[in-house]
C-alpha cells in the first residue's frame, strides 16, 4: 500500500481509492484493501492528516450490510450512484432511515451507529473521516455498545 502523490491516469475508485489529505491534496491509495494491515499501514501512512483526512471510495453490492459502523472524527457522506440504497442510523435509541436513490445523498453525522442496506444491485459513493472507525456485527437491528470490537477499521 502506499500513497501515489502524482497520477495522471483514470483512476478505478472501487479498487484505488483516494485519500483527500491536509493543503487540499488528494491520493490515490495504489494496492489498498480492506484487510486489517493494509489498513493499519494506510493509518500510519496518513497520521499527520488527523481529523481532516478522508477515503473516498465506491462500493457496489448487493443486500443487507454485515456490519454497523460509526466515525467519530467527522461526517461521512453517502451518495447512492445506482439502484436503491437506505441508510439506517440508530438515533436517540430508535432507527432512522433513509432511502436513496440514484444521485440522491445522505450524511452521517460524526459518531453515528449506521448501516447501510442495498436493494439489488447498487453502488454508492463515500466519502469518509475514517481515523478511529468502529464496527460491531450487525446482530440485531440496533448497535450495542458491548458487541464487537471497537476500532477494528482503524483509519
Amino acid at each position: 500500500m502506499r500513497l501515489l502523490n502524482h497520477e495522471h491516469n483514470a483512476i478505478d475508485l472501487r479498487s484505488t481509492p483516494v485519500h483527500l489529505g491536509l493543503g487540499s491534496r488528494a491520493k490515490p491509495i495504489e494496492g489498498f484493501a480492506w484487510d486489517p494491515q493494509i489498513l493499519q499501514a494506510y493509518s500510519a501512512a496518513v497520521a499527520a492528516d488527523g481529523a481532516e483526512g478522508r477515503i473516498v471510495t465506491i462500493f457496489d453490492g448487493e443486500g443487507r450490510g454485515d456490519d454497523w459502523e460509526r466515525h467519530p472524527v467527522g461526517d461521512e457522506l453517502i451518495v447512492c450512484l445506482s439502484g436503491s440504497v437506505t441508510v439506517t442510523r440508530d438515533v436517540n435509541g430508535g432507527p432512522e432511515r433513509v432511502e436513496l436513490g440514484p444521485g440522491e445523498a445522505t450524511v452521517n453525522p460524526a459518531g453515528t451507529w449506521h448501516a447501510v442496506d442495498m436493494t439489488g444491485p447498487s453502488s454508492i459513493l463515500t466519502i469518509t473521516a475514517g481515523l478511529g472507525t468502529d464496527h460491531r456485527p450487525r446482530t440485531d437491528a440496533r448497535p450495542t455498545e458491548h458487541a464487537g470490537t471497537p476500532g477494528t477499521q482503524a483509519l
